[in-house]
Order: C-alpha cells, then sequence, then structure tokens
C-alpha cells in the first residue's frame, strides 16, 4: 500500500460520512481516524467515560465498532490502490470477530492496526489489534466485500 498526507483517510474521502464509527459527520459518533502508515493503518482514538463498561474499562461493543471501522478502511483503501482508482468502492462488513484477550483500560488513548492478509478484486480480510499501554488488548479478523449500486448498503463518497 503506498502512504499518504496525516489527513484521515476518512476526512479525505467521505467527510460528509455519518457511520457512528467513522463518519466525521456525525457528531455523537466515534468519528475514528485511520492514517496510513506503510502497509499497515493505524488510528489513535482516545475514550470518553460514556465508552466505559465501568469505571476505567472501556466496554467490548465499542471495541467492536472501532475495529470493525477500522478494519474496513484498511480494506477499503487496499482495494482502491489495487484498483488503481482515485476514489475508494463501497465496502461493506461481511463477517468480523473480535478477541477481547483482557481489559482495555480508558484513561488514554488506544491504538488501533489493520493490515490486509488475503485479497482478490471484490473483498479483503483484514487483521487488526487494538492497544492500549503498549498491550493488546483485543483482535479482530474480518471480511470487507465491495458492492455496487443496488446493494442495500451502497452509497457513494
Amino acid at each position: 500500500m503506498r502512504g499518504m498526507s496525516d489527513e484521515s483517510l476518512q476526512d479525505r474521502f467521505a467527510p460528509h460520512n455519518a457511520c457512528f464509527g467513522c463518519g466525521p459527520a456525525n457528531p455523537k459518533g466515534l468519528r475514528i481516524k485511520s492514517r496510513v502508515e506503510g502497509d499497515e493503518v493505524v488510528c489513535d482514538w482516545t475514550p470518553e467515560a460514556h465508552h466505559e463498561a465501568f469505571p476505567g474499562m472501556l466496554n467490548g461493543g465499542i471495541i467492536g465498532a472501532l475495529l470493525d471501522c477500522h478494519c474496513n478502511w484498511a480494506a477499503t483503501w487496499h482495494l482502491m490502490q489495487a484498483q488503481g482508482s482515485p476514489t475508494p468502492p463501497c465496502t461493506v462488513t461481511a463477517d468480523y470477530a473480535v478477541k477481547l484477550r483482557r481489559p482495555t483500560p480508558s484513561a488514554g488513548p488506544v491504538r488501533l492496526r489493520a493490515r490486509v492478509v488475503e485479497a482478490t478484486d471484490d473483498r479483503a480480510i483484514v487483521e487488526a489489534t487494538l492497544e492500549a499501554d503498549g498491550k493488546v488488548c483485543a483482535t479482530c479478523r474480518g471480511t470487507f466485500v465491495a458492492v455496487k449500486p443496488g446493494h442495500p448498503a451502497y452509497h457513494r463518497w
């Protein structure tokens, strides 16, 4: 994957997206900012108290949403680069599985790392981690598929 500027993928390609996890236009969303670093897509995100399961620990559902959206952007970036397209394809989550390996502290930022491990013309399998305090707290593996007009989740960027 080729690198890009410090601008997030979301801000560059989908500034009006209102997705709960990654939409810059959703004021109540998580608003992750995924950036390309070499062959990985990374994101640093800081939880707030309302993202907690209990005091001091991040909610597992929030962890799932972070990983889902971040992996989807890793897949989108990869497919866009593979196609030589100036704009990303519309990708949706076909499946993803999260393993919560240890409690995730909410007192500071978490780092998401994702990379495509397998791909075809219209889909990518992505593996990712969520780290806090330098420790992997959760892992994820998912399949993300490019969809065309007519699919219920299809949208134009």
